[in-house]
């Protein structure tokens, strides 16, 4: 099954929120956060958190695309953030916590614009512009092992619980269907 596994990479907002909500889907196989979209080599967490350095936190998704299409997984993304705020989420503010979509392939960025647009078409956002960024998948940059699995071990913190289960929340409320079966 290892060949048939495809990358999607996005960014829509702090890292520990994305990575938690996609290692909840079926198809997904692992969720790695880390850095992309920037302007050095090898940052680190302490730099990318001050936006000095142009790039946003992601995630990396190794997916099946049998058991989950990219266009589901990006549903799922637009639907856990706020893909109409420019560079912030929630008190998550600057350039390093903007909503993007760097696509592996013409496929998912045709995907990505046409999800846009559907979501455009279906007023989602009631009049609101979709701000995501597509753009074409550069280096990833993985983030330190504190920051890997970070909900999972941690559920007790303030910013899991006041952030991030409100996501979780929703995505088991619109996305039950395509939730891993515990």
């Amino acid at each position: 099954m290892q060949n048939k596994l495809e990358t999607a990479t996005l960014a829509g907002g702090c890292f520990w929120c994305t990575e938690a909500v996609f290692q909840r889907l079926e198809g997904v196989e692992s969720v790695t956060s880390g850095f992309t979209g920037g302007t050095i080599k090898n940052p680190a967490y302490r730099e990318i958190v001050q936006g000095r350095t142009g790039h946003a936190e992601a995630i990396e998704i190794k997916f099946n695309p049998e058991a989950i299409s990219f266009k589901d997984i990006l549903l799922v993304f637009f639907a856990t953030h706020d893909p109409t705020t420019l560079n912030r989420q929630q008190n998550d503010v600057g350039t390093q916590y903007r909503s993007a979509i760097f696509y592996h392939s013409e496929t998912q960025k045709k995907d990505a614009e046409d999800v846009v647009g559907l979501l455009t078409e279906q007023n989602v956002f009631e009049g609101k512009p979709i701000v995501t960024e597509i753009t074409e998948a550069e280096t990833f940059y993985k983030a330190e092992e504190e920051h890997q699995d970070f909900y999972n071990q941690h559920r007790q913190q303030p910013y899991c619980q006041y952030i991030i289960d409100p996501k979780i929340a929703k995505l088991n409320k619109l996305f039950s269907e395509k939730l891993k079966v515990k």
